[in-house]
């Protein structure tokens, strides 16, 4: 076993929604780190005919291919489990069977091969990963945007998370992959919506910006999709007019994103002051527009912005890993008895050393 000043060498799993993931990570906090396998087999296959992810099906999916997953992530890292220092797997918040499937294969090889076990909030993985990338220190402001969950929150540790804004109805992917389907452009709907906005007038449609000015920092997108709808029924629209309502959407969304966003960096810099880097974290994250703009809010309120790329926003085991070193670090590990969780708010994350 690594000591805590020493790197660490983990395996991750992820397996809380439709991508099954396998990765070896080796580094120290804090960061950056080596990603020295990171394999992810997406299901957007399987669930495209159905418009969204169906929990049985990515159950299924992750059963049949984890181990062979594993299995390519450590042979393309070059180690065996002998070299790992820990297994890090999903434990939640996500679809419960998928979670269940890669934390009991995690305590599997944990028991077998008398590793320690850490189990990671898929949400503290996602926060985390600015560090992987680019060292970012503590404490920093996080956006996280993805298909589940819409959240600014200040981070001061592993484990130290001050909740400022949250969706008190739909998350940004989510309103995403609802317009899609409102305009038959298939699942995942973020880059189909992405891919429509670039030849569309913003300005077509007139749409709601929910929540814009209002004080705190949450946010809520349903008024914004209903609007989408209302549009889509009751107008005959053409290939234009399609391009006219994505780009409209996505502006909405846009706005959105930098008042919430402006309201939580002056909150911030209220309460913490110093560290002033905006992490974007979450599959949203890797939607260009949005990253425009919010570089733009950054140079106006004297943040620097990090963003990791794109197959690191989404998705990944990489990410789970090195949220695995972060705790290796702090020998913050697991007991074999803890249960996966669907729900698992990122403030509940701060674990006792067994």
């Amino acid at each position: 076993m690594a000591t805590s000043s020493s790197a660490f060498t983990v395996l991750g799993l992820e397996t809380s929604c439709d991508e099954t993931a396998a990765a070896v990570v080796r580094g120290r906090a804090p960061g950056p780190g080596e990603i020295l396998s990171n394999v992810v087999l997406s299901q957007i296959q399987e669930h495209r005919p159905y418009g969204g992810v169906v929990p049985e099906i990515a159950a299924r999916a992750h059963v049949e291919v984890l181990d062979i997953l594993i299995e390519q992530a450590l042979a393309e890292a070059g180690v065996n489990l002998d070299a790992i220092d820990a297994i890090a797997a999903t434990a939640g918040p996500g679809l419960i069977g998928g979670v269940m499937i890669g934390l009991t294969t995690a305590k599997a090889l944990a028991l077998a091969a008398d590793k320690p076990l850490v189990a990671v909030n898929h949400l503290e993985a996602h926060a985390l990963t600015a560090r992987l990338t680019d060292g970012v220190a503590f404490p920093f402001l996080l956006l996280l945007i993805s298909g589940g969950h819409c959240q600014l929150l200040a981070v001061e540790g592993v484990g130290r998370f001050r909740l400022y804004g949250t969706t008190i109805d739909d998350a940004v992917g989510e309103a995403f992959d609802k317009t899609a389907k409102l305009l038959n452009l298939g699942y995942p709907g973020g880059p189909a919506i992405e891919a429509m906005a670039k030849t569309g007038n913003p300005r077509r449609f007139a749409l709601p910006r929910p929540m814009l000015g209002r004080e705190g920092a949450d946010f809520s997108l349903s008024g914004l999709k209903t609007a989408v709808r209302q549009v889509a029924r009751t107008q005959s629209l053409d290939s234009t007019a399609e391009a006219d309502l994505a780009a409209g959407f996505q502006a909405a969304i846009v706005d959105v994103l930098v008042d919430r966003t402006r309201a939580a960096m002056r909150r911030y810099i209220g309460e913490i002051g110093e560290g002033r880097v905006l992490v974007v974290a979450g599959g949203v994250a890797a939607n260009r527009a949005i990253g425009l703009a919010l570089a733009a809010l950054c140079l106006q309120e004297g943040f620097m912005i990090r963003i990791p790329p794109p197959k690191l926003c989404t998705d990944n085991a990489a990410m789970v890993a090195w949220a695995g070193i972060e705790r290796s670090a702090l020998s913050l590990f697991d007991d074999l008895a803890i249960a996966p969780r669907a729900r698992w708010p990122l403030k509940e994350t701060a674990a006792r050393k067994i």
